[in-house]
């Protein structure tokens, strides 16, 4: 990405492409959220450089003890309840409510784009927002979780109608991504003309097979991301520092 470093004229060029597309919408995966203080998994100082950290996503490892993901997940997911949502979350659903774009496509388990009242959020990756019994089904709100959790670290939330363990609908490691999001997902980027990709790495599928399709279609993606990714060749705008998008975006809203 040498020579694009903050490069205010590309992202001028980019906001203006938005504007005049017919279509845009925005894929999203961990670097937005990362400017308001939730760290990545995935970069160079990223929360997967901890093999433990990773393994608390393991669906395997969670049905043999769920108290290993619970124990690490007051931080990591319940901890992000009081997180407000950042500039780039503000500034999507700023530019939603104008009519402007189609939706929202993210990788991120934290809802910090619905917090900041986009609408439609693809959450491909899931999210906490409802938890289900593994046994039975029952279903529980995140808010519901959080009491029935009572503030004890590590306590793992069990059905009282059956006695089974809550698992937030995140999609774990060896999970399928949740059918209606996936889908609708797809149905979205087969609409677009224009794809901005945002601190999304676009490495992990099949989610960063979105905004190919996207492209696939006949339509153009742009991507402002802190390090590189393997479509940079493929971008019609390409730079790197989300906040300065933000305001620029911000900056053209009415």
């Amino acid at each position: 990405m040498e020579g694009m470093q903050n490069n205010t004229n590309t992202i001028a060029s980019l906001i203006d492409a938005i504007f005049s597309a017919s279509a845009p919408y925005f894929f999203t995966g961990a670097g937005v959220s990362t400017l308001c203080g939730i760290p990545d998994f995935r970069g160079p100082n990223g929360l997967y450089r901890d093999p433990n950290v990773a393994r608390m996503f393991e669906i395997d490892l969670f049905d043999e003890d769920p108290s290993y993901f619970y124990s690490m997940a007051d931080t990591l997911v319940y901890g992000t309840s009081a997180i407000e949502p950042g500039p780039v979350h503000r500034a999507i659903a700023a530019l939603e409510h104008t009519g402007r774009s189609l939706g929202v496509v993210t990788q991120n388990i934290d809802g910090l784009h619905e917090r900041a009242g986009s609408s439609p959020v693809y959450a491909v990756h899931g999210s906490a927002a409802m938890h289900h019994c593994r046994r039975c089904g029952d279903a529980k709100t995140f808010d519901e979780i959080v009491a029935i959790r009572g503030g004890i670290k590590g306590a793992v939330p069990h059905c009282a109608k059956c006695g089974g363990v809550y698992k937030p609908d995140i999609t774990f490691f060896g999970e399928m991504l949740p059918e209606a999001a996936f889908d609708g997902a797809m149905r979205l980027a087969d609409k677009a003309d224009l794809v901005v990709v945002l601190g999304s790495s676009l490495t992990v599928h099949p989610a960063a097979s979105i905004p190919l399709r996207t492209l696939r279609r006949g339509g153009k993606m742009a991507i402002v991301n802190r390090g590189e990714t393997p479509y940079d060749d493929l971008a019609e705008f390409l730079c790197d520092d989300l906040a300065e998008f933000a305001a620029a975006l911000f900056a053209r809203l009415p």
